[in-house]
């Protein structure tokens, strides 16, 4: 049946092994680019992704694409995203897939290392601030950048619950102004 729908069993190991390859270097993209860059797309971001998009697809069906490559290309990465997300409930392999939350800003001064790391400049944290509807850095009790590329305004006069913020990189920052649990 295959080989009707235009695919033979050595097209297939090549749409197979094409998805696994596009699939792993996107992965390590991303990781390398870090949280930002998938979080908040501009129109110019999704115009690349409409291209890269356009370009795997036809890497993994090769060079005469056909409905059953497609489908079998789709299978595979569908496949690969389970299996990823289902293995990154590992402790190990979460730390390799996932990224941590990062303190971006310990009360009202930002962290310029994490800041730097993150690809957030001045500009988009001014941003995030007004956005959360902060008027002025000293209601800031902290601010988190999160895995999927999020971010978290977290005010002043509650008391913080540091095992909240357990798994943030730099919450030892935080001075001892801040209310906590």
């Amino acid at each position: 049946m295959w080989v009707r729908l235009g695919l033979n069993a050595s097209d297939a190991v090549l749409v197979i092994v094409s998805a696994i390859g596009v699939y792993v270097v996107f992965t390590l993209l991303i990781r390398l680019l870090g949280q930002r860059s998938v979080a908040r797309m501009t129109t110019f971001d999704v115009l690349v992704v409409l291209v890269l998009g356009a370009l795997a697809g036809r890497v993994i069906t090769g060079s005469t694409p056909t409905l059953a490559a497609g489908v079998l290309g789709l299978v595979v990465l569908f496949g690969l995203h389970l299996a990823v997300r289902r293995l990154s409930r590992l402790r190990w392999f979460g730390a390799l897939v996932r990224d941590r939350p990062v303190l971006l800003m310990a009360g009202r001064e930002p962290v310029e290392a994490e800041l730097r790391r993150a690809g957030v400049s001045a500009a988009d944290l001014r941003t995030i601030l007004r956005s959360a509807g902060i008027r002025d850095p000293d209601e800031v009790a902290c601010v988190v950048l999160e895995p999927a590329g999020g971010v978290s305004v977290i005010r002043r006069g509650k008391p913080l619950d540091r095992r909240l913020f357990a798994d943030v990189r730099g919450i030892e920052l935080l001075d001892d102004g801040v209310e906590e649990g």
